[in-house]
């Protein structure tokens, strides 16, 4: 499959490594040494799928133009619109022109998290009453420095979408609705630091910064007949998954656990999902690109009025 990358910032150098012989072009209007300013330049003959790494308000116009001509997109998260609607066009051209469309949430290939989620849906852990994660980054002063990230709703779209894509990603839709908790701007005009979760079952208590100078995740599944932890990410490792099983009526559980050091896998496993998509014309995600669409502009309504 030939592919090019639009967008030549951290993300699409990371695409482009990670594509290898795939990637036949780049695309971006002003770093030097890419092959075209325009992906309009590039011949439509010339490639069948584009990664697209560019800034948020970019993303809408470069996919509708993509999809109507029938070329496969993997599209870096969040994939975000002021009017749902706008998304929904998008997924009537790609289903017209029989391409895909592919959010990128590529922490669903970490390790950890896909044995979260089998352990999650083999009932082993019976019924789920809490489910917390925490994930923070020391980003704050590149953000501040950008002349494009350091505005509307922050750290919410940034890393609020990896955790409620992580959430459905776990446990399915959800049935209860969202609030912002606090919202808070230390050091940004932008919020850098948000607390936000959803009272159903399971509970969702989540938090997310830009302000935890190691940058670091962490996740607690509290359960019926015991829980489920999760101890930093594959990229920042060690990652360390922690399973303890329930003693009842009370005392110290038994604990398992599996601690993994090495590199990040996500990326390479994700790029290999999305040829595969391509090569089954399979449907992409636009559903949860939806559903998540909705929830972020409530949250950030509600974050602008809490903060």
């Amino acid at each position: 499959m030939r592919i090019i990358v639009v967008g030549l910032g951290i993300q699409g150098k990371k695409r482009r490594a990670v594509a290898g012989k795939d990637a036949v072009a780049t695309v971006d209007p002003v770093i030097p040494g890419t092959d075209h300013k325009s992906v309009q330049d590039v011949p439509l003959s010339s490639f069948d799928a584009a990664l697209v790494c560019t800034p948020d308000e970019a993303k809408i116009e470069l996919l509708t133009y993509l999809l109507g001509h029938g070329k496969h997109v993997l599209v870096e998260k969040p994939l975000l619109a002021a009017d749902t609607g706008e998304l929904r066009r998008l997924e009537q051209i790609a289903q017209k022109n029989g391409a895909v469309c592919y959010t990128a949430y590529n922490h669903r290939f970490e390790p950890h998290f896909i044995r979260m989620q089998q352990l999650i849906a083999s009932g082993e852990l019976g019924k789920i009453y809490l489910c917390r994660m925490f994930y923070g980054n020391g980003t704050a002063r590149d953000v501040r420095n950008s002349p494009w990230r350091d505005k509307g709703a922050g750290v919410l779209p940034d890393l609020g979408s990896h955790l409620l894509d992580t959430a459905l990603f776990w446990f399915g839709k959800f049935d209860a609705p969202f609030a912002v908790w606090s919202a808070d701007r230390f050091e940004n005009q932008a919020f850098d630091h948000i607390t936000f979760g959803a009272r159903g079952l399971p509970v969702l208590e989540m938090e997310i910064t830009l302000l935890s100078w190691r940058n670091h995740f962490t996740c607690d599944v509290y359960g019926e007949h015991g829980s489920a932890h999760i101890e930093s990410l594959c990229k920042w490792g060690p990652s360390v998954f922690t399973r303890r099983t329930r003693v009842l009526p009370s005392g110290r559980p038994r604990e398992e656990s599996v601690t993994l050091v090495q590199a990040d896998p996500t990326w390479v496993a994700e790029y290999q999902h999305f040829k595969r998509l391509c090569q089954a014309r399979e449907p992409g995600n636009i559903e949860t690109d939806i559903l998540l669409n909705d929830l972020l502009n409530g949250l950030a309504r509600q974050a602008l009025v809490t903060g």
